[in-house]
C-alpha cells in the first residue's frame, strides 16, 4: 500500500469522535445517517455512504474526545482501511484532523499506522495469495514534513511486519541455523554487525545452560549477538535480550498435543527483538543498540537434559532442574548474563513467552512487565502508551528471591512447595543474572499471538508485540 502526502480523490475517509456534527461533512451524507442511523461517532462507529450517486464517504468514530490518543486514530483508520478493502475500493483520501489532545503529527502517523496494519497477511504457505483492493492512500494535511513522519511509521510497520512473519514461520523452516541465516540476511548491507556463536563457540564461552536446554535435539544452539553502534563503540548500549526457542515440546515434561500446536512462537521474544532492531536501524535512530538472541530448541531425545538434573551456567549459578518445561528461563539465564557482563549494557531488556501464568494473571492482551529499577521501566510503560500496546507492572518481592534458592543447587527452575504467581517467581529467577544492570522483563506469552482473531488491529497469528513499544523507549530516552 503507498501512503502519501496527495490530492482530493472521489472517495474520502474521515475519523470523528463523539459528537460531530456530520453536516460539516456532507449534507446529504449527514441527513441519512443521523435520520436513519442515529451515528453518533463512537470507536470504531462506522458510516458508509459509497457507490454511484453518493458523497463517497466513510466515517468512522474516534469515541470520546476526552479520552482519544493516538492509537484510536489507529484502531479507526484501521475500521476505515477493512471497509474500504470490503467494499473494493482501490484508493481514497482521508481528512487529517486532530481533535482533543492529540497533535496533528500524531494524528496522522496513527492514521498512517492503521491503514498499514489492515495490509498485513501471512500468506507464505498458501497457493492462493491474499489480495487487498486498496492500494493507495492520500493523506490531506498541510503538516510539515509529513512525508517523513509517513516514512517513520512506514518502516516501523516493516519491522512489525518482519516479527510477524519470523513468529508465524514454522518450526521445520526456522530452527537456530536458519534463524541465524535470516537475520544475517536482514541485517546485510546496515550497519549492524552481526556475531554467531555456533555450539562450539557456546562451549568455549560456558554457556552451559543454553546448551543443556538444547541436548535433546539434532539442530545444534546459536547465539545471535546483533551490534549497531552509532555512537561509537565506547558509549554504552541498550541490550535487547530475546528468548528464541525455535520449537518447545516441554521436554520431559511433556506439553498436551493441543499445548504444543503453537509452540513454533516460542522464539516470539527474539522476533520480537530483530523486528525492534530493525525499526532502529531503519529509521537511523541515533543509540547504541545490541541484540542478544539465545535459539534452540526444545526436544526430546536419549540426549535431552531431564528433569532432576543440575547445570550449570555462564555466570557459574547452579541451577536444578524442577521442569524441563521452563526452559525458557535457562535459555535467558545465559544471554542476560551475557548482556550484563560481556557488553557496555546502560540497559537491559528481556521480552519472552516465559510463562502461562501471566495469560492467568492478565489475559491475553495485556504484556506483564518486572523491573530492578522503577524509574527504567517508568519509561518503558510511557512508551508502550504512546505505542497502544497495554503493559501492566508486576511486583518481585523478597520472598521470590527466596523461593528461587536450591536444595542441591543453587537455584531452581521451577517452583515445588507453592501455588500460583509463576509469572513473578520466573522473573526473580531471571533478575539472578542481570548483575544489578538496570532491567525489565516483559512476559509477552499472552500477547505475542492470538489464535483467534488479534486485539484491536492486530491479526490472527503473530501480533509483532513490543516492537513498537521498544522502538518507542530507544527513539526517546536520554
Amino acid at each position: 500500500m503507498k501512503i502519501n502526502v496527495g490530492e482530493q480523490l472521489s472517495t474520502t475517509v474521515y475519523l470523528v469522535p463523539e459528537g460531530t456534527k456530520l453536516e460539516m461533512i456532507s449534507d446529504e451524507a449527514a441527513q441519512y445517517a443521523l435520520n436513519h442511523l442515529k451515528f453518533k461517532g463512537n470507536l470504531n462507529e462506522k458510516f458508509i455512504y459509497l457507490g454511484p450517486n453518493t458523497d463517497n464517504i466513510v466515517v468512522v468514530g474516534l469515541g470520546h474526545l476526552d479520552h482519544l490518543t493516538k492509537d484510536h486514530y489507529v484502531q479507526a483508520a484501521y475500521t476505515a482501511a477493512k471497509v474500504l478493502n470490503e467494499q473494493k475500493v482501490e484508493s481514497t483520501s482521508v481528512q487529517i484532523k486532530p481533535y482533543g489532545t492529540v497533535d496533528e503529527k500524531n494524528t496522522l502517523q496513527g492514521i498512517t499506522e492503521g491503514f498499514l496494519q489492515a495490509d498485513y497477511s501471512f500468506d507464505t504457505y498458501k497457493k492462493e495469495k491474499t489480495k487487498y483492493s486498496l492500494t493507495s492512500v492520500s493523506l490531506l494535511t498541510d503538516l510539515k514534513n509529513a512525508q517523513e513522519a509517513i516514512e517513520e511509521v512506514r518502516l516501523l510497520l516493516e519491522a512489525v511486519n518482519v516479527t510477524r512473519d519470523l513468529v508465524n514461520t514454522p518450526a521445520n523452516d526456522l530452527y537456530p541455523e536458519t534463524l541465524a541465516n535470516k537475520v544475517t540476511d536482514l541485517f546485510k548491507d546496515t550497519d549492524v554487525q552481526v556475531e554467531i556463536f555456533d555450539k562450539q563457540a557456546l562451549e568455549e564461552l560456558g554457556a552451559k545452560a543454553l546448551l543443556a536446554v538444547s541436548q535433546g535435539s539434532s539442530k545444534e544452539p546459536r547465539m545471535l549477538v546483533l551490534k549497531y553502534l552509532p555512537l561509537g563503540d565506547e558509549e554504552p548500549v541498550i541490550s535487547l535480550v530475546g528468548k528464541g526457542v525455535t520449537y518447545d515440546s516441554g521436554g520431559y515434561a511433556i506439553k498436551s498435543a493441543k499445548g504444543m500446536s503453537t509452540m513454533k512462537t516460542d522464539m516470539a521474544g527474539a522476533g520480537a527483538m530483530i523486528g525492534a532492531l530493525h525499526a532502529i536501524v531503519s529509521n537511523n535512530i541515533q543509540q547504541n543498540v545490541v541484540c542478544v538472541i539465545g535459539a534452540t530448541e526444545n526436544l526430546i531425545s536419549g540426549e535431552a537434559f531431564k528433569n532432576g538434573d543440575i547445570i550449570h551456567t555462564l555466570k557459574g549459578t547452579t541451577i536444578e532442574v524442577i521442569n524441563t518445561d521452563a526452559e525458557g528461563r535457562l535459555v535467558l539465564a545465559d544471554v542476560l548474563y551475557y548482556a550484563a557482563t560481556k557488553l557496555n549494557s546502560k540497559y537491559i531488556i528481556d521480552a519472552a513467552t516465559l510463562t502461562g501464568a501471566v495469560i492467568a494473571a492478565l489475559g491475553q492482551n495485556i504484556t506483564g512487565t518486572m523491573t530492578n529499577n522503577q524509574s527504567f521501566l517508568d519509561k518503558v510503560t510511557a512508551a508502550s502508551k504512546t505505542a497502544g500496546e497495554d503493559m501492566w507492572q508486576l511486583p518481585i518481592t523478597p520472598e521470590f528471591r527466596e523461593k528461587i534458592k536450591g536444595n542441591h543447587a543453587d537455584l531452581i527452575n521451577s517452583s515445588i512447595n507453592f501455588v500460583g504467581a509463576g509469572t513473578i517467581f520466573a522473573a526473580a529467577f531471571l533478575e539472578h543474572f542481570v548483575e544489578d544492570v538496570p532491567w525489565v522483563h516483559l512476559d509477552i506469552a499472552g500477547t505475542s499471538y492470538a489464535s483467534s482473531n488479534g486485539n484491536k488491529y492486530l491479526p490472527k497469528g503473530a501480533s509483532g508485540i513490543p516492537v513498537k513499544t521498544l522502538y518507542e523507549f530507544v527513539k526517546n530516552v536520554k
